[in-house]
């Protein structure tokens, strides 16, 4: 079954919208062929939502459908080819797919829709489509105007110990939700990037040696690498204030960029750092070709995490108070764009209640609450959100089908 066309899915908003909320919520979400579900509408209140069901019935599904609301390549990092429903012998069962949603935003009624279109032409080759308002926007990145999303999965409970190449891409997420036009330097930089090794490649082959490609990559890299750069530090800054207050039992942490890059930036002004680092990039040119990858960047940035109530770096906490440093910052980082932006993100939650303890599971959903923000959470076991009772809308998932619990 071929899915709709985006701007089928990102319909007008109604108008009798009332008073505009101080949060951002979804109210209604759509899904054609994403995943395991072949059609779905769902509506939802203000509230928080919980997600309950088996393993495999389509509860992260839910979540990263949400996920490409925002920037970036969605929860799970998938490829666009890659989420589409399949058969049940894993082929690709739909040329497309799609996620619109109608959202409550301080500015009134926004619908917003995303998705995978076939090519224009014979043989070109899919792309992602955004359409806000029922309008074509000239990238994803004007997602980020409108909506925040952050979130927590039992994959990032290993963030303090894996490299540094995580903490980035979880960091760059968080400093999206403040600064929207963080995902498209993050996305130049690292084409640019990507093309000056594959030039330098080229070049130990025989390859062009035309120092005036070199040069317009350098450049490239210059401008979006600092401008990305300099968004980190500034959100590294706040949130740093922000999460050494801590919430509840969660514990207290210090947050800091490290880096050469990061370094120029606290003693020199912005388009100085961008000549620095310009002529650094020229210059390594031997040296990076001989290595096979660039020795000077914000890509080898690292976010250096410190769990203050242990006195400790995070990766020294044991699972569960890495585990509770992260829903700390998590929380901070809520409450940072709540007061930053007029509007709480998004917060989505993959399977965090059977990682928590019974006072550290009540404490985040009091949290969530006096937020105000909607947040969505999966699990396994209702009992888990009894003290959400009354106070969350709690939602069935059963293979691909949802009901009220």
């Amino acid at each position: 079954m071929t899915a709709p066309p985006i701007s089928a899915l990102a319909f007008t908003p109604d108008a009798a919208t009332g008073a505009a909320p101080a949060v951002l919520a979804v109210r209604q979400l759509r899904l054609s062929d994403f995943r395991n579900y072949r059609q779905l509408r769902l509506d939802c209140g203000p509230e928080p939502v919980v997600l309950v069901g088996a393993n495999g019935a389509g509860k992260t599904n839910l979540l990263e459908a949400l996920s490409f609301l925002a920037p970036g390549r969605g929860l799970r990092r998938a490829r666009l080819d890659e989420v589409g429903r399949r058969s049940r012998n894993g082929e690709p069962d739909a040329p497309a797919w799609a996620v619109a949603a109608t959202l409550d935003t301080p500015d009134g009624r926004l619908a917003v829709g995303t998705g995978l279109e076939p090519g224009r032409s014979e043989g070109a080759a899919p792309r992602r489509a955004v359409r806000i308002d029922g309008r074509p926007a000239a990238s994803q990145t004007a997602l980020g105007l409108h909506v925040a999303a952050v979130w927590l999965t039992p994959q990032l409970d290993r963030l303090f110990l894996d490299g540094p190449g995580e903490r980035r891409r979880f960091l760059d997420r968080l400093v999206t939700a403040l600064h929207p036009e963080h995902a498209g330097d993050v996305a130049a930089y690292e084409n640019a990037l990507r093309q000056r090794a594959r030039l330098l490649a080229d070049r130990d082959k025989g390859g062009s040696r035309d120092p005036h490609w070199f040069g317009a990559l350098e450049d490239t890299m210059a401008r979006h690498g600092i401008a990305l750069a300099a968004a980190r530090a500034d959100t590294v800054h706040r949130l740093d204030a922000a999460a050494r207050l801590g919430v509840g039992p969660f514990p207290r942490a210090a947050l800091a960029m490290t880096g050469e890059v990061d370094g120029w930036l606290t003693g020199m002004a912005a388009l100085d750092a961008e000549d620095r680092l310009r002529a650094a990039l020229a210059a390594n040119r031997g040296r990076d070709g001989e290595s096979g990858t660039t020795l000077c960047g914000p890509h080898r940035s690292e976010l250096a995490v410190r769990h203050l109530d242990l006195d400790l770096p995070a990766a020294e906490g044991s699972t569960g108070q890495q585990k509770a440093l992260l829903v700390s910052i998590a929380l901070a980082h809520a409450r940072l764009v709540a007061l930053s932006r007029g509007r709480a993100p998004l917060l989505l939650l993959d399977e965090i209640a059977a990682h928590l303890d019974a006072a550290h599971r009540a404490a985040l959903f009091e949290e969530v609450v006096a937020l105000g923000l909607q947040c969505w959470m999966t699990g396994t076991e209702a009992e888990l959100f009894s003290p959400l009772a009354g106070r969350a809308q709690v939602l069935c998932v059963v293979d691909g089908s949802i009901a009220t619990a």
